[in-house]
């Protein structure tokens, strides 16, 4: 059995031990990764399933139950179980060492942050194996439909319950830490562009998942103690289940993508051999989308009539500002740039060009008309892929490919990584374009059979051979995975010639993250450091 020497005792601890028990900021960032990455590959099986449902018309592979649970189960688990907690566990590792610190704020709390995400996966996935199975109402989990099911939906509240609560001690956490632990000399607008973004979504959690908590509590009592607060038929009212499950969940798409711009933010500036362009401009941006995230929920709610269409349309194309700046301050860093390719910088490219494509398709759905064409129908879950996965994803695989070294003191093969990357990209295309035309052309969301007369047979089998070559591309990276782990620990404390404190250290980092510092006097002190402006 592998062991651990406890520092200053001599004493040998089982390492399991020492991993179950670790309050050190760097293992629990590693957890993170480890359990978000399992869910991933859990809610893309489902994927597959509702695709291969989809992938010919009259479909009989699975019946409507099951394809209700499935869908709704594999948005819970992408969502709830492995985007939102993705960016804690990039938050945990690289937040203190980003900022010069030894250690999160609160490290036993920080600890518990994580350990409820396990019981939260177990409880909502164990709904598959009681009477009446899975959630099946939809991840939106709309009343009165809600109230209706199984056994299944009160144990998926009561995990939804816990990752809030792990989201809310976590961003708490996360704000302490960045506020009042940063080395001396790093002051607000030096931190770097990852450590802003994980601020304002830290302050978004702890804003907006109290909420939703509210929500699921009184839910629940409607389910199982005769409450009323949405069952009309009692004098409680199902739209106000959307506007408090949207307050909620809108800024929720804002806390699953800032981080992923945090990271290519960090990526494509290293690869350039340039300094982000418009560092101030880019962190007004950022924190404007956090406010601006507010005031946008109702755009969900335009086919309702009980929203002021003319106020959350104007708001929903302002958010769109902010946005717009950021992808113009990526592009200035490219812009005349000495540009090279490795791995990590062509998944931070493929974000921000399908972020863009989800963006601009948004922006559609902002113009009322428009959005009463295509409100539940396939185009809207066009746009939420290609912002959650041409964004997220993307950028979530960037920023493993960048800090794999770092985190692990190994490279991943780039041959590998640029198969991913091809077949990835490729195989997103083919999956979510074409259900912008199955949109246009009236599929709605949400149905496990049409019929061969719709004409939509055709979109839905490029869309589900995408699907598997999304799964496919997931082959090289656990081959570059497996062999990376394979080889020794090699790598130095700086590969990439990065700009951030992180890489002042070795790779991987000791307990204690920090033997020295460079003086932090800019935005990029390793880069003052290695050209002489921030010597010791």
């Amino acid at each position: 059995m592998a062991t651990v020497a406890v520092p200053h005792t001599g004493y040998q601890r089982p390492a399991v031990l020492d991993w179950i028990t670790t309050v050190d900021h760097k293992k629990l960032g590693i957890l993170y990764l480890y359990f978000t990455l399992f869910f991933f590959a859990v809610g893309g099986i489902l994927a597959l399933l509702v695709r291969t449902q989809l992938a010919v018309a009259d479909s009989g592979f699975v019946g409507n139950d099951a394809y209700n649970q499935i869908f709704t189960m594999h948005a819970s688990a992408m969502l709830f179980l492995f985007i939102i907690p993705v960016w804690a566990g990039f938050g945990n590792y690289f937040v203190p060492l980003q900022i010069g610190a030894a250690d999160m704020a609160f490290p036993r709390i920080n600890a518990l942050s994580f350990w409820l995400l396990p019981p939260a996966g177990i409880l909502m996935f164990a709904g598959f194996v009681v009477d009446g199975g899975a959630a099946d109402a939809g991840w939106t989990a709309y009343s009165p439909l809600a109230q209706q099911t199984g056994v299944g939906m009160d144990m998926w509240i009561l995990a939804v319950i816990l990752l809030g609560a792990s989201s809310t001690i976590g961003a708490a956490n996360f704000l302490v830490t960045m506020l009042r632990m940063r080395a001396p000399g790093m002051t607000m607008f030096r931190m770097p562009i990852f450590c802003w973004t994980m601020l304002v979504t830290a302050l978004l959690q702890l804003l907006a998942t109290p909420v939703l908590a509210a929500a699921l509590v009184m839910l629940f009592i409607d389910r199982n103690f005769g409450g009323q607060f949405f069952d009309p038929n009692g004098g409680g009212n199902v739209v106000l289940w959307q506007n408090v499950f949207w307050f909620y969940s809108h800024p929720a798409v804002y806390i699953m993508i800032l981080p992923g711009m945090g990271i290519v933010s960090e990526v494509l500036p290293v690869f350039s051999r340039k300094p982000l362009f418009g560092y101030k401009a880019f962190v007004f941006a950022t924190i404007g989308i956090g406010g601006l995230g507010f005031s946008v929920w109702a755009h969900h709610m335009f086919t309702t009539g009980s929203v002021l269409l003319p106020f959350f349309g104007f708001m929903t194309f302002m958010i769109g500002v902010p946005t717009g700046v950021k992808i113009f301050n990526w592009l200035g860093t490219l812009w005349g740039g000495s540009i090279s390719f490795p791995t990590p910088m062509l998944f931070a490219l493929g974000f921000v060009s399908m972020f863009l494509i989800g963006g601009i398709n948004g922006t559609f759905s902002a113009a009322v008309p428009v959005d009463f064409a295509l409100h539940d129908t396939y185009f809207v879950v066009a746009h939420i892929h290609y912002v959650l996965f041409g964004g997220s994803v993307f950028a979530v695989f960037a920023g493993l490919y960048y800090w794999f070294p770092k985190i692990w003191g190994r490279k991943l093969n780039e041959r590998l990584g640029k198969l991913h990357f091809a077949l990835m990209f490729a195989g997103f295309n083919l999956a979510f374009f074409p259900m912008h035309m199955l949109g246009l052309d009236g599929m709605p969301r949400r149905i496990a059979v049409y019929a061969e007369s719709t004409g939509w047979g055709a979109l839905n089998l490029v869309s589900t051979l995408g699907a598997f070559v999304i799964a496919v591309s997931m082959i090289p990276f656990l081959i570059a995975v497996i062999w990376a782990f394979t080889r020794p620990q090699d790598q130095p404390a700086d590969p990439w010639e990065g700009n951030t404190l992180e890489w002042a250290t070795s790779s991987p980092p000791p307990v204690h993250n920090f033997d020295s510092l460079p003086p932090v006097r800019s935005e990029r002190p390793l880069f003052d450091a290695r050209h002489g402006d921030g010597a010791h």
